[in-house]
């Protein structure tokens, strides 16, 4: 009976009505959609910093961040990769490196690069590299003379594919090593940044220049789970030599991280914004709705109607206009989260900004089960809490008050 009543008293006045369903609906719809937004930069950020060469866990030799030279190398790589097959989860990947500071040139110009020296056949799984290439080829394993570099280096460089390259690097003896290189691809990240910095050869070409025999720089670990990052971490440093400094991605990206602390943060003020104002709206509304039917109110009470009743049969109508604003405000939200989850949002038009803050050029929100499960719960509870003043106050009203009033 009450629950019929509360249907019908919501539509008694379809203006109303609608005004409040557009209020929650336009509330939900914002809160679930700005949450997926953010965590779709977010996880294109976490993304892109792993496939940047970061991958899930890196290992090197203590000291090798603050010094990353090639004096300060891991010297038993065949030891340490069998620990590793054997050790790590299923599905799991590695690809060994070298890196260090260098200085490309050609006839007429230079730049300060990371020489990067890498296994082509394992790092196709693990990096950006091999599918970005733009021009020319990957690194084939059986040219020692083979380099890639990005686009941005390539134009300051003011050199093609196919041109040489000479790259300047200090080996494992402290003097100054030298090779010329042809470069044979031309590769384009997601930031300029990363374009302008890393020059890649092959991992023996590397290791040969630098004059570091079969020594390593770091071993870069790729997990089929991100969630299981810090505790395999844990366990590596716990069996591996204790010269050697195991990072999980957190430690390795700290800007990254700081910024995913930050978008939480962003997405509940936005809660708090969007919730405000809707229970405003609710508040007025339904309060209008109470006064206009003071006289109604009056009759019930005299006929002997209880406050209690009259409390729950104005949450009731709250309910139905809360529960039927939320499903509306899903199913807006899920609709923009798919639409725009093939095309994305295109934000090249703002390049140097997401440049400068590391942003994606296009964003794909990503929506989470327990955001719209925390959107639904925060509207659904604090939205009958809401409106529990209005009807607090129609329960207050004595049949003499109701019936004076005109």
């Amino acid at each position: 009976m009450l629950l019929q009543l509360a249907w019908r008293n919501i539509w008694r006045n379809p203006r109303r009505t609608i005004l409040i369903l557009a209020a929650v609906t336009i509330a939900v719809w914002s809160m679930v959609f700005s949450s997926a937004l953010m965590r779709g930069i977010a996880d294109q950020m976490v993304r892109n910093g792993i496939a940047t060469l970061t991958g899930h866990i890196q290992i090197h030799q203590q000291g090798f961040r603050d010094d990353p030279s090639a004096a300060m190398h891991m010297k038993n790589p065949t030891e340490l990769k069998q620990t590793l097959q054997d050790h790590l989860p299923p599905g799991a990947l590695f690809s060994a490196r070298v890196r260090t500071n260098a200085v490309a040139s050609n006839a007429r110009h230079s730049g300060g690069v990371t020489l990067v020296g890498i296994d082509p056949d394992r790092e196709k799984k693990l990096s950006f590299v091999s599918s970005s290439i733009i021009s020319g080829n990957y690194l084939d394993a059986e040219d020692p003379y083979g380099i890639i570099i990005g686009t941005s280096l390539m134009n300051s460089l003011k050199t093609r594919v196919g041109n040489k390259l000479v790259v300047m690097a200090q080996d494992t003896r402290q003097k100054m090593s030298s090779r010329a290189f042809r470069i044979t691809g031309e590769y384009r990240a997601e930031l300029e940044a990363t374009e302008k910095e890393f020059v890649f050869i092959t991992l023996p070409a590397a290791q040969n220049l630098l004059k570091m025999d079969e020594a390593l720089s770091e071993i870069c670990i790729v997990l089929p789970d991100r969630e299981k990052v810090r505790e395999t971490a844990a366990a590596l440093a716990r069996i591996l030599p204790k010269d050697h400094e195991i990072l999980a991605w957190q430690e390795m990206l700290p800007l990254v991280t700081a910024t995913l602390r930050l978008y939480e943060s962003i997405i509940y003020l936005w809660y708090l914004v969007a919730f405000t104002a809707m229970a405003f709206g609710l508040v007025n509304t339904f309060l209008m709705a109470v006064l206009e039917r003071i006289r109604e109110f009056g009759l019930l009470r005299a006929l002997g109607m209880k406050s209690r009743w009259i409390i729950q049969g104005v949450m009731t109508e709250s309910f139905f206009l809360l529960v039927i604003g939320i499903a509306l405000g899903n199913a807006l939200g899920a609709i923009s989260v798919i639409g725009l989850s093939h095309t994305g949002i295109d934000l090249s038009v703002f390049a140097g900004g997401t440049q400068y803050w590391g942003l994606p050029k296009i964003i794909y929100p990503v929506l989470l089960a327990s955001d719209a499960i925390l959107v639904n719960g925060i509207v659904l509870v604090l939205g009958l809490l809401v409106s529990g003043y209005p009807a607090l106050k129609a329960s207050h009203f004595t049949p003499v008050e109701a019936m004076a009033h005109t």
